[in-house]
């Protein structure tokens, strides 16, 4: 049996193709102000803040106060480590209830909405099958789970709709579930939900115009010496674009691919992207990414939404988009054509 973990080159191409497309998005920003960046390594990747036109030391404040709320958010929804979301996942598995407060009630309430709308292809609670396959952890070993232990894990077919939000008349709720086979994993959500969290705390700071990138997640705040911010859609085999869009004030760009967090075995891409009507890795599909218009959340469909869409396959992917209200998607198949919906076509900038 050969098996391989992700090679460095390609693990660092993601990351760096990022901060490639970033940099040229502020080509030329200098006719109207300062450029100030922070970065950092949080969810797993790559994480860019960027500021443009403001004070240096507004800017600086408020790109700080952006990396600790990642930090923060970093820390409450780990999967595999001590956090908030293990405390909700020992409880669900004991059969217990147990109080949360206002953040993560409606947090969890937003996901619940993203897993219906993905039509439970998005499935959050399914984080044992992600566990089973060895990514809850930093460097994951390429292996096989037990087949029946994934047969049972499927049929237990934990849900978001699993899960009981009672809100507490002081605040917060007591959350229970009704399947004790529900194991969170934000993974699909979280880095969306810290664009839009980010998004908030810059506009707060008075900052009209930024770029937020969590490993190839992007959101734009405001525009770039009034034209907006131009950014690559990653080629999900080459360290190149596949295309380049123009993102403007409030709208949130995000992917999904077999690119970032996978294992080589036995001559196969096993990928984390998980189906959950099978337990099996999704192979037909190479990259999805949908581009969403500004609006509450926006961030975090950009995260979400593309994740059903990838797992869908190539034959239900466009319906489903229909379904789901998202009008800008492209689809990279396992053979590398390309097909995407006439809303992304028409955003798309000529080469």
């Amino acid at each position: 049996m050969r098996s391989s973990a992700q090679p460095a080159a390609e693990r660092l191409f993601a990351h760096l193709f990022a901060a490639l497309a970033l940099c040229a998005a502020l080509a030329g920003c200098g006719a109207r102000g300062e450029v100030e960046r922070q970065e950092s390594f949080v969810f797993g990747t790559r994480v860019e803040v960027v500021v443009f036109g403001a004070d240096r030391a507004q800017a600086r404040e408020a790109l700080g106060e952006v990396l600790r709320e990642f930090d923060r958010l970093h820390r409450l929804l780990h999967a595999w480590q001590p956090s908030e979301l293990t405390r909700l996942n020992a409880a669900f598995a004991s059969g217990e209830s147990v109080e949360v407060d206002a953040e993560m009630a409606a947090l969890l309430t937003e996901v619940q909405a993203a897993a219906a709308r993905g039509e439970d292809l998005f499935n959050p609670a399914a984080g044992a099958l992600v566990a089973a396959w060895g990514f809850h952890a930093d460097e994951f070993v390429a292996r096989r789970p037990d087949p029946a232990l994934r047969h049972a894990l499927v049929a237990a077919q934990p849900r978001m709709a699993d899960l009981v939000i009672a809100p507490r008349p002081q605040g917060g709720a007591s959350i229970s579930s009704r399947n004790r086979a529900v194991q969170l994993d934000l993974g699909g959500y979280g880095k969306g939900y810290a664009l839009d969290r980010a998004a908030a705390l810059l506009r707060a700071r008075g900052v009209c115009c930024a770029l937020v990138n969590i490993g190839g997640n992007v959101m734009a705040i405001g525009n770039k010496a009034g034209k907006p911010w131009r950014i690559g859609i990653q080629h999900p085999r080459k360290p190149e674009a596949l295309a380049t869009v123009e993102l403007h004030d409030g709208e949130a760009i995000g992917t999904s691919g077999d690119y970032q967090r996978y294992f080589e075995l036995d001559g196969e891409r096993l990928c984390h992207l998980i189906d959950p009507r099978s337990g099996e890795p999704v192979r037909h599909t190479q990259s999805l990414t949908v581009l969403m218009p500004a609006g509450p959340h926006a961030g975090a469909r950009s995260d979400a939404d593309s994740k059903p869409l990838f797992i869908v396959g190539r034959e239900g992917w466009q319906a489903m988009a229909t379904r789901m209200e998202v009008a800008n998607a492209l689809r990279v198949d396992a053979d590398g054509s390309v097909a995407m919906t006439p809303g992304m076509k028409a955003r798309l900038l000529p080469h």
